[in-house]
């Protein structure tokens, strides 16, 4: 058994990716300056770019703040307060800021989305292998087994005190939220420092600083093509916002001829498989478009549009299995075509 696609592989399809995205914000064009930075972190590429003579201490005071999050919120880590509150057996433990923050952001949306998203799925993660890369199929009977130990509406919060408590047996990961949350945090960081216009890739993670670019025109953001990701479907033009893409085709291995992928059915504990190739968020929040966009993928094409009507300032670009484009009405402006393998649909 192994993925069908090597880390290389991967690593070479996001860097594509990266600098396709910039050639749509038109970073050649003069004006003021650009400065970028690259780095690897919460296992993809990552690409920073801001503008201006702060543009340097921006990026750098980015870096830094994406680098901390990710020693922080990795479970895997020994150091990180999620480490910590998967080892607490129960009791509570005092954890950082950040760690409270991302998992009441993945409580909220898992309550709002009807359980679509669960933090506490992290044993069921494990078993398949996606947090090693040691694919597996688990039995029905582990499965039923590790959802029946997950307690998800007892955790606890304290604020005040600066803790979460897990039930006994229970473990989280932030994976679904965490590169939307760092993405935030840095734009913040990088207009602390004084940038007013930057952009951030963190995978399938997008988020700007300015309402425009430097020359007054929006940003211009691809959504990959899930069939061919080194080719995109359309481009959003957007002001400042997260723009955060989740899809079957980012992570997934093979095992006899049967495809796997990495975001699983908290209901089920398998692999999702429904009418969805990737959905595409677009809201203020980067921590709650990283969320809604797992959640989102989960509940299928119909259910993720009831969401967005439901919800004022969210938006999407669904593209479904049968090749159709689905672009919400406050996109449906700035959004441009590029294929003529899918239908375009703007309900």
């Amino acid at each position: 058994m192994r993925p069908t696609r090597t880390s290389c592989k991967r690593l070479a399809a996001l860097v594509l990716a990266l600098s396709l995205i910039l050639t749509l914000t038109g970073c050649g064009r003069s004006g003021p300056e650009k400065r970028e930075k690259q780095l690897f972190a919460m296992d993809t590429v990552m690409l920073l770019t801001a503008y201006g003579d702060k543009a340097d201490a921006a990026l750098d005071a980015a870096a830094d703040t994406i680098n901390a999050l990710a020693a922080d919120l990795d479970p895997e880590k020994e150091e990180s307060s999620v480490h910590a509150l998967n080892g607490a057996a129960g009791e509570a433990v005092a954890v950082s800021d950040d760690c409270r923050a991302v998992l009441e952001t993945a409580l909220a949306v898992g309550r709002e989305t009807g359980g679509a998203l669960d933090p506490a799925l992290y044993p069921v993660i494990r078993a398949w292998g996606f947090t090693t890369g040691d694919y597996r199929v688990p039995s029905q009977a582990e499965l039923d087994g590790l959802l029946a130990a997950k307690d998800t509406a007892s955790i606890a919060i304290d604020d005040a005190a600066g803790t979460v408590t897990l039930p006994a047996d229970n473990a989280v990961s932030l994976g679904a939220v965490a590169k939307g949350y760092a993405a935030q945090k840095a734009v913040e960081a990088m207009a602390a420092a004084g940038a007013e216009h930057a952009i951030l890739s963190l995978g399938g993670n997008v988020q700007t600083l300015g309402e425009t670019r430097p020359d007054g025109r929006p940003w211009q953001v691809a959504v990959t093509d899930p069939n061919d990701t080194g080719s995109y479907v359309g481009t959003l033009s957007v002001g400042q916002t997260a723009v955060v893409t989740s899809g079957g085709y980012q992570r997934y291995f093979e095992k006899d001829g049967q495809t796997y992928i990495h975001i699983l059915d908290p209901a089920t504990g398998r692999p999702v498989d429904n009418d969805l190739a990737s959905v595409t968020v677009v809201t203020a929040d980067g921590a709650k478009a990283d969320a809604l966009s797992t959640a989102l993928f989960v509940l299928g094409a119909d259910r993720a549009l009831a969401y967005a009507a439901a919800h004022e300032g969210v938006d999407l670009v669904l593209i479904t299995k049968d090749s159709r484009v689905i672009v919400t009405a406050g996109l449906a402006d700035g959004f441009g075509e590029n294929s003529d393998d899918y239908a375009y649909e703007y309900p």
